[in-house]
């Protein structure tokens, strides 16, 4: 049965059970179907949801040409992992907990959102073959995407289902320089926060 005991328990609670089971018979799939697989083609940003052993959570964002986020087959999904801050706290969770969810988010076009949930694996560059991708789709990974993949993160995909559209607002997109794997603080934003700061007053 989708959802998990405590969506179950305030659904009771708060009396949405019947709206909750038409939504789950309606629009969750354990798979990504041809539309979602369409709409994520055409996506540039996700939001990652993780979780260490312990079940502190984490959310974090990534970036990547259109389509950068590619649906192997209705049960498979991959991204790429580029050069970050070293931290690796998503992989870090991933490696304690296997438990991943997506959010992509479209701001541009529809104003509508896709969660895609399920379990994620990490492979190196040289492992991507393990998947049986076909020739053409492992074409263009390689012409598209080139070295800037430092990993891949492999999802099985459990649940996708709609966000709803109401509260989304619409942006328009600008030009903007990517980049790619840059160390140089101006680009990565520095310490737009303070923090370094705020460390060094905390000691005083």
């Amino acid at each position: 049965m989708p959802g998990s005991k405590g969506e179950r328990t305030l659904q009771k609670q708060f009396g949405t059970m019947k709206r909750a089971a038409a939504f789950y018979d309606n629009q969750m799939l354990d798979h990504i179907n041809h539309v979602m697989t369409v709409f994520m083609e055409k996506q540039e940003m996700v939001f990652l949801s993780t979780a260490d052993a312990g079940g502190n959570c984490d959310s974090s964002f990534r970036g990547g040409p259109p389509g950068f986020v590619r649906v192997i087959n209705e049960k498979t999904i991959i991204y790429p992992e580029y050069k970050g801050n070293g931290v690796m706290a998503s992989l870090g969770n991933l490696l304690e907990n296997p438990h991943i969810g997506l959010m992509f988010i479209d701001f541009f076009e529809h104003s509508i959102g896709l969660h895609v949930n399920g379990d994620a694996s990490i492979l190196e560059n040289d492992q991507l073959a393990s998947l049986k991708i076909p020739e053409e789709q492992m074409n263009d990974i390689k012409e598209k995407e080139g070295d800037k993949p430092e990993r891949w993160v492999v999802i099985n995909v459990e649940e996708a289902y709609i966000h709803c559209s109401k509260h989304i607002p619409k942006f328009k997109p600008l030009d903007k320089e990517i980049q790619w794997g840059t160390d140089d603080q101006k680009q990565k934003g520095g310490d737009f926060f303070n923090a370094k700061q705020s460390k060094k007053d905390q000691k005083l």
